[in-house]
């Protein structure tokens, strides 16, 4: 089964009706239903972006179908994928990428996947299709 990454941008736009991108990602979810990959990096950023919000308790919801949908892979935060995360932030000091948009990009090298469900213009910088942009 071919995975796509799934971005906060991505579960943001999910979680918020008002979001810009909120129907394309409801849309693309809907006809798509991929297999996802992400990292416990990107559930973090989710949790700290809904922290101060009234989506907060959305969060543990997202978490847990994230974790049950069949196929789905949540890569834990292990030190390995982190400091080749490291590594990557340091070799590209004339991009804006996040230390959390580098460890996904290595993830996404890692398990040969291409698309990235976001408009990060960084995804596509990195040499990756993102399918919300």
């Amino acid at each position: 089964m071919n995975l796509v990454f799934a971005d906060t941008y991505y579960f943001i736009a999910l979680l918020s009706p008002n979001d810009s991108a909120h129907r394309l990602a409801v849309e693309f979810s809907e006809l798509h239903r991929p297999a996802l990959l992400t990292t416990a990096w990107v559930m973090t950023e989710l949790a700290d972006g809904l922290a101060g919000t009234p989506n907060r308790h959305l969060f543990a919801k997202i978490l847990l179908e994230t974790e049950q949908q069949a196929g789905n892979l949540l890569l834990p935060p292990t030190e390995d994928l982190f400091r080749r995360g490291i590594d990557l932030y340091e070799r590209h000091p004339d991009k804006s990428w996040s230390l959390t948009d580098c460890i996904s990009l290595v993830a996404m090298q890692e398990h040969g996947v291409t698309e990235a469900l976001t408009a990060d213009r960084h995804f596509e910088q990195a040499g990756f299709v993102p399918l919300l942009a």
